[in-house]
C-alpha cells in the first residue's frame, strides 16, 4: 500500500492544497515572492478570517475584517508611539457614541434602544419616609399580600396587617425556630378569616356563568404563581385557572380531580379564635445594617445604601392623613365603600369615535350595572360607574369659556356618543371635562410647584416636546373639571337630536403634532395626548379612586373580585420586568400616591410607564404597586414579540392587528366560537392603538336598533355618501364573508342593546 506521504492533501472542500506540501510548510517560488506575500498581508486594510458554518461540516464562511497591525501601524507612523494609539481610541470612542445618537434621533419610537444602562437614580427620598409609605399603606389594608418586603426599607418590626388572616400557632416550639433576621421583611396577619370558593354554574343553569359573588376578592399572589411570566408560566395555562376558578366554564366540567389549588376567589369572614404566633413585637437589630458614619462626626447616615439622585435634596417629611379602616364587604353599613369608589376612567381627545363606543358597550355588556333589573328597582350591590373625561382641543390647547356647554353639543350630535346620553345610563356612564389646570390643582403634592415646569409638561421618558407659550394652559379656565351631564340632557331619548358630528372641520393644521385631536392614521399620531393621558391616569385615580383604563381596551368580564382586592396594581410590560399602565388601580389621596407625584415633580413630570417603574424600582416600593401578569390585561402580548408560540391561548395572534384583520387559516373561530372563546378568563383585551382602523368596515356606524335610529342613519350616510340611508337595504350577501374578531365583538354588544340576546351572564337588558 502506498504511503500518503506521496500524495497532495485536499482541502476540506475537496480541491488541491497548492500552498502547501505534506510537511505543512508553506512553499514559494522564489525569495522574492515570499516577501512581496507577507508584504501584502500586512499592509492590506482587511484580513480574511475563517468561520465555521453550522450544520456543514466540509464548508466554512471567509469573512474580511478590520486588520489591526494596519490600523496600529498607520496611526503609530503618523502620530508617533504615545498619540497615535490615544487618538485611535478616541476615534473608537466617537464612532460608538455617533451610532448611538444616529440610533435614537432616527429610530422608530418602539425599536429605539433602552436606556437602561447608566440610569441615574430617582429616588428623593430617605428611608424614613419609605419606611412610612409602607407603614401607611399596609395599615390602611392595601397590602393584602404575603410577599416580602425589600430588606432596604429597614423595617424594625413585622407591622400589622389589617388585610391578611392570622397565621395559626406553630408546632414547632420557639427554641427550634430560626431566628428573626435583621430587618422585618413579612407582615403579621391580623384581618379577617378567608373562605375560597367554589364557583361554577349548577345544573340546570349551565348557559352561562355565574355573576361573581358580591364582595369576593382575587386573590392575587394566587393568580402571580400560575401566570408569572418570569417564572415560566404560559398565558394559555394562566387563562385556564382564571376562567375555570371564576366559573366561566359554563360547566363544561372537562378538568377531573381536586382543583382546590385553583381557588383564587375569597370571601373574607370574621376572624377565628386563634392566636398570631408573633403577638409581641420581636427584637430585631438595627434597622439599617450596617450604619455608614458620616464624615462630619460619629452619626450614622440612616439613608445608608439607598442612592439618592444626583443633584437632588432629600425631601423633607411627606404629609399622610391618618390611616384608612380595613372594613370588609360583609360589615360595611352600604354596599359602597366610600374609601375605595368604583370607578373607571377613560380619557379621550377629540371627535368621539367607534373605539370608545366599544369601551362603553363592552362595559355595559359585562359589569354588574343592574341593566336587567327595571327602572326603580334597586340593585343590592355596589355598581361600578364609568367616567369619560373628554379633553374637547389639542393636548396643549387652552379650553374656552363654553367648552363645556360645546361638549354637551358636540356629545349629542355625534352619532357614536349620543346613545349613551340615554336616560338608561345616566347613572352608570357619566362624560366628564378634562381641564389640565383644574386637574393639576386639584394635587396638593403638585399644585403649589408644578407651573414651574410648564416648559416640561409634555414629558415622556425624558423626551420632551415643546409647546409654545401662547399655547400651554397657563391659565385656569372657567370649567368645573368635575362638572357631569345635567339631568335634562339624560332625561331626554338621545337619538332626537343626533346628528354628524361637526367637530374637527377644521383640518389646515391637523398635520401640526400641536394641532392634533386624536390620531387618524399611523403617520399622524396624536403623541401630545397620549403625554398628558400618561399624567392623566395617575392624576384621576389619585383624585378620586378607581381603575383607569386606556380607550383600546375592551371589557371581558365582571371586575368585582378585582375590587375586591384593595391594593394598587399595573401589569407586566410584556417580557420585560416594567409596569404598563394601560390599566392602573390606586386608591385616592394614598401615600403611595403622594410619593409618586413628588417624585415625578423632581423628575420633569415624566409619566411613562418605564419612568415610574423606576420611580418605584428605586425606592423599593414595587410591592406597593403591584406588577401584575399581561396575560390578565393584554393576552396576546407576548405572542406578538415572538414567545410562546409553541402553545399560544385561543385566539392566536402574531400581530395586533390580527384582531382587526384575522388571517384566513383562522378567520373561521370568530363567528364560530363568538364572544365566548375570545381569551376567555381575561378581565378584558388591549388592541393597541389602531385608532383608524373600524371594527366593523361592512357596517361602520352604531347598530343599536330602533331606540338610536337618528343616530344610525346619520352615521350610515357618513360611512356611505352614495347610498340614500332611507332606501338602504341590508342583504347577507353584502357583508363580508369571514367576520374578523373586532367586527363579532362590536356586532356581539350591539346585539345585546338592541335585545337580541342577554349579556355575558344571561341578563336581558331591561328598558
Amino acid at each position: 500500500m502506498a504511503s500518503p506521504n506521496y500524495f497532495t492533501p485536499q482541502r476540506g472542500n475537496g480541491f488541491l492544497d497548492k500552498s502547501r506540501i505534506t510537511n505543512a510548510l508553506p512553499t514559494y517560488s522564489s525569495a522574492v515572492s515570499e516577501k512581496m506575500h507577507r508584504h501584502s498581508r500586512s499592509m492590506s486594510w482587511t484580513v480574511p478570517v475563517s468561520v465555521p458554518i453550522p450544520g456543514v461540516r466540509s464548508r466554512r464562511l471567509r469573512l474580511f475584517m478590520p486588520n489591526p497591525s494596519r490600523v496600529h501601524q498607520i496611526s503609530v507612523s503618523r502620530f508617533g508611539r504615545r498619540r497615535g494609539p490615544i487618538l485611535l481610541c478616541v476615534v473608537l470612542i466617537a464612532s460608538i457614541i455617533t451610532v448611538c445618537s444616529f440610533a435614537r434621533r432616527f429610530g422608530a419610537e418602539e425599536k429605539q434602544w433602552t436606556t437602561n444602562f447608566g440610569e441615574s437614580s430617582t429616588l428623593v427620598f430617605g428611608r424614613d419616609n419609605l419606611q412610612r409609605i409602607w407603614q401607611w399603606e399596609i395599615d390602611s389594608g392595601h397590602y393584602p399580600s404575603n410577599a416580602k418586603i425589600p430588606e432596604q426599607v429597614g423595617l424594625s418590626a413585622p407591622p400589622l396587617n389589617p388585610a391578611l388572616p392570622p397565621r395559626k400557632v406553630p408546632t414547632i416550639p420557639s427554641r427550634f425556630r430560626p431566628p428573626p433576621g435583621p430587618v422585618a421583611t413579612t407582615t403579621r396577619g391580623d384581618g379577617p378569616r378567608r373562605v375560597y370558593l367554589d364557583v361554577q354554574s349548577m345544573p340546570p343553569n349551565l348557559a352561562y356563568p355565574p355573576r361573581p359573588v358580591p364582595g369576593s376578592v382575587a386573590d392575587l399572589d394566587i393568580i402571580m404563581d400560575h401566570c408569572d411570566f418570569s417564572q415560566g408560566k404560559y398565558v394559555r395555562d394562566c387563562l385556564e385557572v382564571l376562567r375555570i376558578g371564576a366559573g366561566l366554564d359554563n360547566g363544561k366540567r372537562l378538568r377531573r380531580g381536586e382543583m382546590d389549588e385553583w381557588k383564587y376567589i375569597y370571601m373574607e369572614q370574621e376572624k377565628e379564635n386563634f392566636t398570631d404566633p408573633f403577638t409581641d413585637p420581636i427584637p430585631i437589630a438595627n434597622p439599617i445594617a450596617p450604619p455608614r458614619p458620616l464624615a462630619s462626626g460619629g452619626e450614622t447616615d440612616p439613608n445608608a445604601g439607598l442612592r439618592k439622585k444626583v443633584g437632588a435634596d432629600w425631601e423633607t417629611q411627606l404629609p399622610l392623613r391618618a390611616p384608612l379602616q380595613h372594613i370588609p364587604y360583609s360589615s360595611l353599613p352600604a354596599p359602597c365603600d366610600p374609601e375605595n369608589p368604583r370607578l373607571f376612567h377613560m380619557f379621550w381627545t377629540g371627535p368621539f369615535t367607534d373605539k370608545p363606543y366599544l369601551a362603553l358597550l363592552s362595559f355595559l355588556f359585562t359589569q354588574n350595572v343592574g341593566l336587567h333589573l327595571k327602572d326603580g328597582d334597586t340593585l343590592d350591590v355596589c355598581r361600578p360607574e364609568f367616567w369619560m373625561w373628554i379633553n374637547p382641543g389639542p393636548a396643549a390647547s387652552v379650553p374656552n369659556p363654553s367648552a363645556l356647554s360645546d361638549m354637551y353639543e358636540g356629545l349629542k350630535t355625534n352619532p357614536w356618543a349620543a346613545p349613551f346620553l340615554h336616560h338608561r345610563f345616566k347613572d352608570v356612564i357619566k362624560f366628564k371635562l378634562w381641564n389640565t389646570t383644574d386637574q393639576l390643582d386639584g394635587i396638593p403634592e403638585l399644585k403649589d410647584e408644578w407651573r414651574e415646569l410648564k416648559e416640561t409638561l409634555f414629558n415622556s421618558g425624558g423626551h420632551i416636546v415643546s409647546v409654545p407659550a401662547e399655547k400651554s394652559q397657563s391659565k385656569s379656565a372657567e370649567v368645573s373639571s368635575t362638572s357631569t351631564i345635567e339631568d335634562s340632557t339624560n332625561s331626554t331619548d338621545a337619538d332626537t337630536s343626533a346628528k354628524p358630528s361637526s367637530t374637527g372641520d377644521n383640518k389646515s393644521d391637523e398635520d401640526d403634532m400641536l394641532n392634533r385631536t386624536g390620531s387618524k392614521s399611523s403617520s399622524s399620531y396624536d403623541r401630545l395626548s397620549v403625554i398628558l393621558s400618561d399624567m392623566a391616569r395617575f392624576v384621576l385615580c389619585h383624585r378620586f379612586g378607581g381603575i383607569y383604563l386606556d380607550a383600546d381596551t375592551i371589557f371581558l368580564r365582571d371586575w368585582e373580585e378585582l375590587w375586591g382586592w384593595k391594593g394598587a396594581f399595573a401589569y407586566r410590560w410584556s417580557r420585560l420586568e416594567k409596569y404598563n399602565t394601560a390599566v392602573l388601580r390606586m386608591n385616592k389621596n394614598s401615600a403611595l400616591g403622594s410619593f409618586l407625584f413628588r417624585t415625578a415633580l423632581k423628575n420633569g413630570l415624566d409619566f411613562h410607564p418605564m419612568t415610574v417603574s423606576r420611580y418605584t424600582k428605586d425606592a423599593y416600593l414595587e410591592g406597593l404597586l403591584l406588577r401584575l401578569p399581561d396575560a390578565m390585561f393584554d393576552s396576546a402580548w407576548l405572542n406578538t414579540e415572538y414567545y410562546q408560540r409553541e402553545r399560544p391561548p385561543q385566539p392566536y395572534f402574531q400581530e395586533f392587528s390580527d384582531f382587526f384583520d384575522t388571517p384566513a387559516q383562522a378567520s373561521a373561530a370568530p363567528q364560530a366560537l363568538g364572544f365566548e372563546g375570545f381569551f376567555q378568563g381575561a378581565f378584558s383585551y388591549h388592541f393597541h392603538n389602531f385608532w383608524w382602523k373600524p371594527f366593523d368596515p361592512s357596517r361602520n356606524w352604531p347598530d343599536l336598533g330602533p331606540r338610536f335610529s337618528a343616530g344610525e342613519r346619520a352615521a350610515r350616510a357618513a360611512a356611505e355618501p352614495d347610498i340614500d340611508p332611507e332606501d338602504a337595504t341590508d342583504r347577507v350577501a353584502d357583508d363580508k364573508r369571514d367576520l374578523d374578531w373586532a367586527t363579532v365583538l362590536k356586532r356581539t354588544f350591539e346585539s345585546y342593546i338592541r335585545g337580541e340576546r342577554p349579556n355575558m351572564y344571561g341578563e336581558w337588558l331591561q328598558w
